[in-house]
């Protein structure tokens, strides 16, 4: 499970001093669950899910993931989470095979159960007539499920998706949603961090929005849509968006 205990984080900017991207950010994800974590570009999703997979150090607050403390246990969340990032992160150099191969490794992975787990893995995303293909030859939707595949190669319970359909056909986001899907079937814990309301409401059973670096509103789906009198996600958006201040412009959204 994941539990966020008022996460802030603040970066120093010689002309305004201390800025915060982040501030008092708590809610809790548990087993077989995707939690959705909406917002717009600067909001501080990814700041958030950096400081949950150990990436970012909090400034203050801290987070429990899989059991582990994010400040004092990092190497431990680290073995416990897959995180696919925004930034697909392709070798060209390498093939589908040989790079998952190597995140595997990277876990401690014994040769024999890599293996089995790859074929397995290889099988499932659909992956097998391109696992020789190499990184600069791959089209987007490829990378997509190499970027899944060694998300997962170690079989975390914790899993962090953060945008995992920006830039994607919709064909390849029909996939990458139904696998995300499989993945909370088999029990994982999973965030899903995204700007795009219709993923949000097809995936999610609990959501928190986030604006400014501050959750303007967590809880499940229907019962937010009551709460605040909304036809849908789109139309809460706007109406936590309008009430957080407006929507941030391109120069002030830095992080």
């Amino acid at each position: 499970m994941i539990i966020a205990e008022r996460l802030c984080k603040s970066y120093f900017n010689y002309r305004k001093g201390w800025i915060p991207a982040v501030e008092d950010v708590s809610f809790e994800c548990l087993p077989g669950m995707i939690f959705g974590l909406l917002g717009p570009n600067g909001a501080g999703k990814t700041t958030t899910l950096r400081m949950l997979s150990t990436v970012l150090r909090p400034t203050s607050g801290t987070a429990f993931v899989a059991g582990y403390n994010v400040l004092y246990n990092p190497a431990a969340v680290r073995s416990h989470i897959g995180y696919m990032s925004a930034g697909t992160g392709i070798y060209d150099r390498m093939s589908a095979w040989e790079l998952v191969e190597y995140y595997g490794k990277l876990y401690g992975m014994e040769s024999d159960e890599l293996r089995e787990r790859m074929e397995t893995i290889f099988d499932w995303l659909k992956m097998n007539d391109f696992r020789d293909v190499l990184g600069s030859k791959m089209s987007t939707g490829m990378k997509q499920k190499v970027s899944i595949a060694r998300t997962i190669v170690h079989d975390p319970p914790v899993l962090i998706f953060d945008e995992p359909t920006s830039g994607l056909d919709i064909l390849v986001v029909r996939v990458v949603l139904q696998k995300i899907e499989e993945l909370r079937a088999q029990g994982k814990t999973i965030i899903f961090s995204t700007h795009a309301m219709h993923e949000v409401q097809k995936l999610c059973s609990r959501v928190a929005i986030l604006h400014r670096g501050r959750i303007q509103a967590s809880g499940g789906v229907g019962e937010l849509l009551d709460r605040y009198e909304s036809s849908d996600l789109e139309d809460l958006f706007f109406k936590l968006v309008e009430r957080g201040g407006g929507v941030t412009s391109p120069s002030e959204s830095v992080y």
